[in-house]
Protein backbone atom coordinates (compact mmCIF):
# COMPACT_ATOMS: atom_id res chain seq x y z
CA UNK A 1 0.00 0.00 0.00
CA UNK A 2 1.25 3.52 -0.55
CA UNK A 3 1.35 6.41 1.14
CA UNK A 4 0.71 10.60 0.58
CA UNK A 5 1.24 12.79 3.32
CA UNK A 6 0.22 16.08 3.56
CA UNK A 7 1.57 18.79 6.21
CA UNK A 8 0.31 21.62 7.94
CA UNK A 9 -2.37 22.97 5.63
CA UNK A 10 -3.04 26.27 6.83
CA UNK A 11 -7.15 27.15 7.21
CA UNK A 12 -8.57 30.10 9.18
CA UNK A 13 -11.74 28.58 9.83
CA UNK A 14 -14.88 28.69 13.02
CA UNK A 15 -14.34 25.58 15.14
CA UNK A 16 -14.79 26.02 19.11
CA UNK A 17 -15.87 25.34 22.01
CA UNK A 18 -16.76 28.92 23.01
CA UNK A 19 -18.86 31.32 20.63
CA UNK A 20 -16.02 33.73 19.90
CA UNK A 21 -14.52 31.40 18.57
CA UNK A 22 -16.45 30.18 15.93
CA UNK A 23 -17.48 33.96 14.94
CA UNK A 24 -14.06 35.46 15.01
CA UNK A 25 -12.18 32.52 13.90
CA UNK A 26 -8.97 31.06 13.91
CA UNK A 27 -5.73 29.30 12.61
CA UNK A 28 -5.71 25.35 12.21
CA UNK A 29 -3.44 23.37 10.66
CA UNK A 30 -4.28 20.01 9.17
CA UNK A 31 -1.77 17.51 8.20
CA UNK A 32 -3.67 13.98 5.98
CA UNK A 33 -1.88 10.70 5.62
CA UNK A 34 -3.64 8.88 2.62
CA UNK A 35 -3.34 4.93 1.65
CA UNK A 36 -3.87 3.62 -1.33
CA UNK A 37 -2.22 1.11 -4.05
CA UNK A 38 -0.05 3.48 -5.78
CA UNK A 39 1.58 0.20 -7.69
CA UNK A 40 -0.06 1.62 -11.14
CA UNK A 41 0.58 4.80 -10.49
CA UNK A 42 4.31 4.15 -9.92
CA UNK A 43 4.34 2.22 -13.16
CA UNK A 44 2.49 4.46 -15.44
CA UNK A 45 3.82 7.43 -14.02
CA UNK A 46 0.04 8.49 -14.66
CA UNK A 47 -2.02 11.01 -12.10
CA UNK A 48 -4.72 9.22 -13.08
CA UNK A 49 -3.74 6.11 -11.20
CA UNK A 50 -3.33 7.82 -8.05
CA UNK A 51 -4.26 11.18 -6.27
CA UNK A 52 -4.03 14.62 -6.83
CA UNK A 53 -2.88 15.62 -3.16
CA UNK A 54 -3.12 19.43 -4.45
CA UNK A 55 -7.14 19.00 -5.17
CA UNK A 56 -7.25 16.92 -1.83
CA UNK A 57 -5.78 19.96 0.17
CA UNK A 58 -8.79 22.07 -1.66
CA UNK A 59 -11.15 19.64 -0.10
CA UNK A 60 -10.04 19.53 3.30
CA UNK A 61 -10.21 23.66 3.25
CA UNK A 62 -14.08 23.43 1.71
CA UNK A 63 -14.39 20.79 4.45
CA UNK A 64 -12.76 23.26 7.21
CA UNK A 65 -15.01 25.44 6.05
CA UNK A 66 -18.53 24.33 5.75
CA UNK A 67 -19.66 23.98 9.37
CA UNK A 68 -18.76 25.61 12.66
CA UNK A 69 -18.06 22.58 15.09
CA UNK A 70 -17.77 23.47 18.58
CA UNK A 71 -14.70 20.23 18.87
CA UNK A 72 -11.87 19.55 16.33
CA UNK A 73 -12.64 15.55 17.06
CA UNK A 74 -15.58 16.17 15.10
CA UNK A 75 -14.23 18.37 12.54
CA UNK A 76 -10.82 15.84 11.87
CA UNK A 77 -13.73 13.41 11.63
CA UNK A 78 -15.73 15.06 9.16
CA UNK A 79 -12.55 15.63 7.03
CA UNK A 80 -11.60 12.00 7.33
CA UNK A 81 -15.46 10.56 6.58
CA UNK A 82 -15.46 12.70 3.39
CA UNK A 83 -12.17 11.99 1.94
CA UNK A 84 -12.78 8.45 2.22
CA UNK A 85 -15.90 9.15 0.43
CA UNK A 86 -15.04 11.50 -2.37
CA UNK A 87 -11.57 10.07 -3.22
CA UNK A 88 -12.97 6.22 -4.32
CA UNK A 89 -8.98 5.00 -4.29
CA UNK A 90 -8.58 5.61 -0.99
CA UNK A 91 -8.10 2.46 2.12
CA UNK A 92 -7.12 4.85 4.32
CA UNK A 93 -7.37 8.33 6.27
CA UNK A 94 -5.63 9.54 8.92
CA UNK A 95 -6.03 13.20 9.99
CA UNK A 96 -3.90 15.58 12.37
CA UNK A 97 -5.98 18.70 13.30
CA UNK A 98 -3.93 20.95 14.96
CA UNK A 99 -5.28 24.37 16.61
CA UNK A 100 -2.55 26.53 17.90
CA UNK A 101 -4.47 29.41 18.94
CA UNK A 102 -6.65 27.19 21.61
CA UNK A 103 -8.19 29.58 24.16
CA UNK A 104 -5.32 28.30 26.82
CA UNK A 105 -4.07 30.47 29.46
CA UNK A 106 -0.48 29.67 29.43
CA UNK A 107 2.54 28.76 27.35
CA UNK A 108 1.98 26.39 25.27
CA UNK A 109 2.91 24.64 21.52
CA UNK A 110 -0.43 23.78 20.11
CA UNK A 111 -3.12 20.94 20.55
CA UNK A 112 -4.61 18.56 18.38
CA UNK A 113 -6.54 15.53 17.64
CA UNK A 114 -6.07 12.42 15.53
CA UNK A 115 -8.65 10.70 13.67
CA UNK A 116 -8.43 7.89 10.95
CA UNK A 117 -10.88 5.89 9.06
CA UNK A 118 -10.64 2.71 7.01
CA UNK A 119 -12.38 0.47 5.10
CA UNK A 120 -12.99 -2.87 6.52
CA UNK A 121 -14.44 -5.72 4.46
CA UNK A 122 -17.11 -7.39 6.37
CA UNK A 123 -19.82 -10.68 5.98
CA UNK A 124 -23.23 -9.99 7.57
CA UNK A 125 -25.41 -13.53 7.28
CA UNK A 126 -29.50 -12.33 6.28
CA UNK A 127 -32.15 -13.95 7.17
CA UNK A 128 -36.20 -13.75 7.50
CA UNK A 129 -39.52 -16.20 7.93
CA UNK A 130 -41.84 -13.34 8.52
CA UNK A 131 -44.64 -11.61 6.44
CA UNK A 132 -42.30 -10.71 2.87
CA UNK A 133 -39.51 -12.20 3.79
CA UNK A 134 -37.47 -11.09 0.74
CA UNK A 135 -39.05 -7.48 0.85
CA UNK A 136 -37.33 -7.79 4.51
CA UNK A 137 -33.82 -8.74 3.48
CA UNK A 138 -33.86 -6.17 0.67
CA UNK A 139 -35.36 -2.95 2.87
CA UNK A 140 -32.51 -4.48 5.59
CA UNK A 141 -29.77 -4.46 2.51
CA UNK A 142 -30.94 -1.00 1.65
CA UNK A 143 -30.65 0.43 4.94
CA UNK A 144 -27.34 -0.53 5.35
CA UNK A 145 -26.19 1.08 2.39
CA UNK A 146 -28.06 4.20 3.39
CA UNK A 147 -25.73 4.31 6.24
CA UNK A 148 -23.04 7.27 6.07
CA UNK A 149 -19.82 4.90 6.50
CA UNK A 150 -21.39 1.50 4.78
CA UNK A 151 -21.06 0.19 1.14
CA UNK A 152 -23.05 -2.74 0.06
CA UNK A 153 -20.09 -4.86 -2.18
CA UNK A 154 -22.17 -8.13 -2.82
CA UNK A 155 -25.13 -9.86 -2.45
CA UNK A 156 -25.64 -13.80 -2.70
CA UNK A 157 -28.57 -15.51 -3.88
CA UNK A 158 -31.30 -16.17 -0.88
CA UNK A 159 -31.87 -19.37 -0.08
CA UNK A 160 -34.72 -21.48 1.94
CA UNK A 161 -34.09 -23.49 4.77
CA UNK A 162 -36.06 -25.35 7.30
CA UNK A 163 -35.88 -23.78 10.60
CA UNK A 164 -33.75 -25.48 13.85
CA UNK A 165 -34.81 -25.43 17.15
CA UNK A 166 -37.98 -24.34 17.70
CA UNK A 167 -39.49 -25.63 14.53
CA UNK A 168 -43.61 -24.43 15.12
CA UNK A 169 -42.92 -21.47 12.58
CA UNK A 170 -42.41 -21.13 8.51
CA UNK A 171 -39.32 -21.16 6.82
CA UNK A 172 -36.44 -19.18 6.29
CA UNK A 173 -35.28 -16.85 3.54
CA UNK A 174 -30.96 -16.88 4.13
CA UNK A 175 -28.32 -14.92 2.66
CA UNK A 176 -24.72 -13.07 3.16
CA UNK A 177 -23.65 -9.50 2.39
CA UNK A 178 -20.43 -8.34 1.56
CA UNK A 179 -20.04 -4.57 2.62
CA UNK A 180 -17.11 -2.56 3.43
CA UNK A 181 -17.30 0.16 6.13
CA UNK A 182 -15.17 2.25 8.21
CA UNK A 183 -17.55 1.83 11.38
CA UNK A 184 -15.80 0.52 14.22
CA UNK A 185 -17.41 -3.42 14.80
CA UNK A 186 -19.25 -2.00 17.98
CA UNK A 187 -20.80 0.93 16.14
CA UNK A 188 -21.59 -1.28 12.94
CA UNK A 189 -23.38 -3.87 15.56
CA UNK A 190 -25.65 -1.12 16.95
CA UNK A 191 -26.77 0.11 13.46
CA UNK A 192 -27.61 -3.73 12.30
CA UNK A 193 -29.70 -3.73 15.60
CA UNK A 194 -31.17 -0.57 14.79
CA UNK A 195 -32.54 -1.95 11.61
CA UNK A 196 -33.84 -5.10 12.73
CA UNK A 197 -36.16 -2.63 15.00
CA UNK A 198 -37.21 -0.79 12.44
CA UNK A 199 -38.54 -3.96 10.78
CA UNK A 200 -40.19 -4.50 13.57
CA UNK A 201 -37.70 -7.42 15.01
CA UNK A 202 -39.42 -9.04 18.24
CA UNK A 203 -37.17 -11.24 20.12
CA UNK A 204 -39.44 -13.28 21.87
CA UNK A 205 -38.69 -16.83 21.37
CA UNK A 206 -35.14 -18.28 21.03
CA UNK A 207 -34.24 -19.31 17.62
CA UNK A 208 -37.95 -18.06 17.21
CA UNK A 209 -39.42 -16.48 14.27
CA UNK A 210 -38.34 -13.17 12.92
CA UNK A 211 -38.96 -10.62 10.40
CA UNK A 212 -35.37 -9.96 9.81
CA UNK A 213 -31.66 -11.08 11.52
CA UNK A 214 -28.73 -9.53 10.53
CA UNK A 215 -25.71 -11.36 12.17
CA UNK A 216 -22.02 -10.26 12.06
CA UNK A 217 -20.39 -12.95 10.89
CA UNK A 218 -16.50 -11.79 9.63
CA UNK A 219 -14.82 -8.36 10.71
CA UNK A 220 -11.75 -7.96 8.26
CA UNK A 221 -9.68 -10.63 9.94
CA UNK A 222 -10.24 -9.26 13.91
CA UNK A 223 -10.94 -11.46 16.28
CA UNK A 224 -13.69 -9.74 18.54
CA UNK A 225 -14.70 -11.16 22.37
CA UNK A 226 -17.25 -8.79 24.11
CA UNK A 227 -20.30 -8.58 26.17
CA UNK A 228 -22.22 -7.93 22.64
CA UNK A 229 -20.46 -9.15 20.20
CA UNK A 230 -18.21 -12.13 18.83
CA UNK A 231 -16.55 -12.11 15.97
CA UNK A 232 -16.06 -14.68 13.85
CA UNK A 233 -19.71 -15.55 14.70
CA UNK A 234 -19.03 -18.28 17.03
CA UNK A 235 -21.34 -20.67 15.11
CA UNK A 236 -21.40 -20.07 11.62
CA UNK A 237 -18.86 -23.28 10.85
CA UNK A 238 -21.96 -25.36 11.40
CA UNK A 239 -24.33 -23.40 9.78
CA UNK A 240 -25.52 -24.54 6.29
CA UNK A 241 -27.49 -21.26 5.26
CA UNK A 242 -24.77 -19.20 6.70
CA UNK A 243 -21.53 -21.10 4.33
CA UNK A 244 -23.55 -21.81 1.37
CA UNK A 245 -24.01 -18.43 0.63
CA UNK A 246 -21.36 -17.04 2.30
CA UNK A 247 -19.12 -19.18 -0.26
CA UNK A 248 -20.84 -17.93 -3.36
CA UNK A 249 -19.38 -13.98 -2.44
CA UNK A 250 -16.33 -14.85 -0.72
CA UNK A 251 -15.51 -18.49 -0.68
CA UNK A 252 -11.55 -17.44 -0.83
CA UNK A 253 -11.68 -15.52 2.27
CA UNK A 254 -9.69 -16.57 5.14
CA UNK A 255 -11.24 -17.33 8.62
CA UNK A 256 -9.21 -15.84 11.11
CA UNK A 257 -9.47 -19.17 14.39
CA UNK A 258 -10.09 -21.99 11.75
CA UNK A 259 -7.18 -20.70 9.27
CA UNK A 260 -9.52 -22.23 6.74
CA UNK A 261 -11.03 -20.61 3.87
CA UNK A 262 -14.30 -20.34 3.50
CA UNK A 263 -14.92 -22.89 0.37
CA UNK A 264 -13.00 -25.43 2.83
CA UNK A 265 -15.11 -25.25 6.25
CA UNK A 266 -18.25 -25.13 3.71
CA UNK A 267 -16.66 -28.54 2.37
CA UNK A 268 -15.79 -29.93 5.88
CA UNK A 269 -19.36 -29.51 6.75
CA UNK A 270 -20.66 -30.83 3.60
CA UNK A 271 -18.36 -33.93 4.51
CA UNK A 272 -19.61 -33.84 8.54
CA UNK A 273 -23.39 -34.17 7.02
CA UNK A 274 -24.23 -31.22 9.46
CA UNK A 275 -28.23 -30.58 9.30
CA UNK A 276 -29.11 -26.70 9.11
CA UNK A 277 -30.40 -24.93 12.03
CA UNK A 278 -30.39 -21.38 12.75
Amino acid sequence: MGHIGIRDLEVYAYHGVYPEEREKGQNFLVSADLYLDTWEAEHRDDLDASIHYGIVCEHIKDYMLREKHMLIERAASEICENLMLDFPKLKKVCVKLYKPEAPIPMNFGTVFVEVCREWKDVYIAVGSNMGDKEGNIRSAIQMLSETRGIQVEKVSTLIQTEPYGYTDQDVFLNGCLQVKTWLPPEVLLKRMQEIELLLHRERKIHWGPRTIDLDMILYGEEVIHTKDLAVPHPDMTNRRFVLDPLDEIGGWVWHPTEHKTIHQLKEILEERGAKDYD
